[in-house]
């Protein structure tokens, strides 16, 4: 029975043998990660100038023979080297690519049901990759699944939504909101769950959020199609006192006039009393 090996590229680096966390230095670390981003096998010139660009070819091509060698000490399924290509063991088992894959399968289409709603599904999409890493392979790497997990976790909110797990999709546009505070976007569907469970206030309050970080952040205003979903709950006039920053004064860079700071939320919903009779 083979011994699992694991690695795991979000929330940070980690690789465990067994269920035991073993540490690798800097170098083999790189490399494991930068394997484990890559379905084929890479050409070794390559991956020694992506690890190593900063340095003489021959002197990457050792570092690149040190690392592999550090590896294969600790456990030789880690990675394979077949002639002059290396790639990640076949049975090393990587977090990133299930987590990729159930993005890519929330944007494909309406999710009703399944794992795809999942809690654990959303707090893997609200991992970073490989934070705090500043290789410029990681960095677009990074850049690329963030922009792909905040797709998905915007999906996930509209889906769940649109099955009436509104706290759930609630808590899934939240975090894309806490991963881009100005992503208009991810407020868009916090809102529209707010709306769908009929709390109107807690709708103005996220609206009212975005503005002012928007404002102080760009001098910018919400669209007018973030403003339109709650000129059905709240009067045009009212939105207008309490939400919507003028023109002049975000030109001006002042902030909006009102009876608090920001932060302070305005009681403008209008509540019908309930008829009798």
């Amino acid at each position: 029975m083979s011994v699992e090996i694991a690695v795991d590229l979000l929330r940070g680096f980690d690789l465990r043998i067994a269920g035991e966390a073993v540490m690798l230095g800097a170098g083999a670390q790189r490399l494991l990660a930068f394997l484990a981003l890559k379905e084929r096998p890479q050409p070794r010139t390559h991956v020694a100038a992506m690890l190593w660009p900063d340095t003489t070819t021959e002197k990457s091509k050792a570092s690149l023979r040190t690392s592999l060698w550090r590896i294969q000490r600790v456990d030789a399924g880690i990675v394979r080297v077949q002639a002059d290509r290396v790639r990640l063991g076949l049975d090393v088992v990587v977090d990133y690519p299930v987590v990729r894959a159930n993005a890519l399968r929330l944007l494909a289409g309406p999710v009703r049901e399944g794992e795809l709603l999942s809690a654990e599904t959303r707090a893997a999409l609200a991992c970073e990759l490989l934070p705090d890493w500043y290789d410029d392979w990681a960095l677009v790497e990074r850049e690329q699944f963030r922009q792909l997990r905040l797709h998905a976790l915007e999906a996930m909110c509209e889906s769940l939504t649109s099955v009436g797990r509104l706290g759930e999709a609630v808590n899934a546009g939240l975090c894309a909101v806490h991963a881009e505070p100005l992503r208009e976007s991810a407020h868009r569907a916090v809102i529209k769950s707010h709306l769908a469970a009929h709390n109107h206030c807690e709708a103005l309050r996220q609206y009212d959020s975005y503005r002012h970080l928007l404002n102080a952040e760009l001098g910018l205003d919400p669209s007018p199609a973030l403003t339109a979903l709650l000129t059905g709950v709240v009067a045009p006039d009212r939105l207008r006192r309490t939400g919507a920053v003028s023109k002049g004064s975000a030109r001006r860079g002042r902030a909006p006039r009102g009876p608090g700071p920001p932060g302070t939320y305005l009681m403008t919903v209008t509540v019908a009393r309930p008829t009798t009779g």
